[in-house]
């Protein structure tokens, strides 16, 4: 199951007290195959966190873990993987790419992953 849901995670840390950290590591715990994207290099529970948007198939799931000023570099990046859903987590709320994603058939979820995954919602 947790297979089809190939998440990436666009704006990911490696610094332990960030939400997005949490993220991928709750993500793999729960086995779900995960895609880091940040600011700098590094590496959470086996996730390599990469800088480039590089192309990536199969994505179910894109989560945000950037204000909506730093997503705008990302949007044809986001619509172009042709997710299934993009989640904004508290604070990434985008009217813009929110339009964006309708338009091009992609479900926007305002919500938390954190809260998502512990209930079951993921």
């Amino acid at each position: 199951m947790s297979q089809s849901k190939k998440t990436l995670v666009l704006g990911a840390s490696d610094n332990p007290s960030r939400y997005s950290y949490l993220a991928i590591r709750r993500l793999a715990a729960h086995q779900y195959p995960v895609v880091a994207i940040g600011r700098k290099t590094g590496e959470v529970s086996g996730v390599p966190i990469a800088t480039e948007a590089a192309p990536v198939e199969g994505i179910d799931t894109v989560t945000l873990y950037l204000n909506p000023q730093n997503q705008k570099p990302y949007y044809e990046y986001i619509l172009g993987l042709k997710p299934r859903r993009i989640i904004f987590n508290p604070g990434t709320e985008n009217d813009e790419l929110i339009e964006k994603a309708e338009s091009a058939g992609i479900e926007p979820v305002i919500a938390c992953t954190l809260v998502m995954l512990s209930t079951g919602q993921y």
